[in-house]
């Protein structure tokens, strides 16, 4: 029994650092992308970032709707705005980052700082 416990875990850590390392491979930097995706990547980052500063607004609406959703009408009212203002400062401040430094390949190759990347998609 032992012996079994200890291949199936051998096998799933292979299997683990095997996944890992094909991940690895599959990144994209701006050593290996070509100029094409470069700009490309640049591109998303500025047109993501002018996006969220002209519509973190909709967080407000948003985050409340969501608490309604989930936690019931007294959260709604309460909390739900305090949420909305919340996020939609960090929105706004993402965008305005994101606008700023839509040349550089950070975080990622120019991945967005917030998930979802915009305001109008679903968490």
């Amino acid at each position: 029994m032992q012996k079994r416990f200890v291949v199936l875990a051998i096998l799933a850590l292979a299997l683990v650092l095997t996944a890992e390392k094909g991940r690895a491979a599959d990144m994209q930097t701006i050593d290996t992308a070509s100029p094409q995706e470069v700009v490309d990547g640049m591109a998303n980052k500025l047109v993501r970032g002018v996006a969220n500063i002209a519509t973190g607004w909709l967080e407000l609406p948003k985050q409340i709707y969501i608490t309604c959703k989930e936690e019931g009408a007294a959260k709604c009212v309460t909390v739900g705005p305090l949420k909305g203002i919340g996020m939609t400062l960090v929105r706004t401040a993402s965008g305005v980052g994101e606008t700023a430094t839509f040349f550089l390949a950070y975080p990622g190759f120019y991945d967005p700082l917030l998930d979802p990347a915009y305001a109008w998609q679903k968490e």
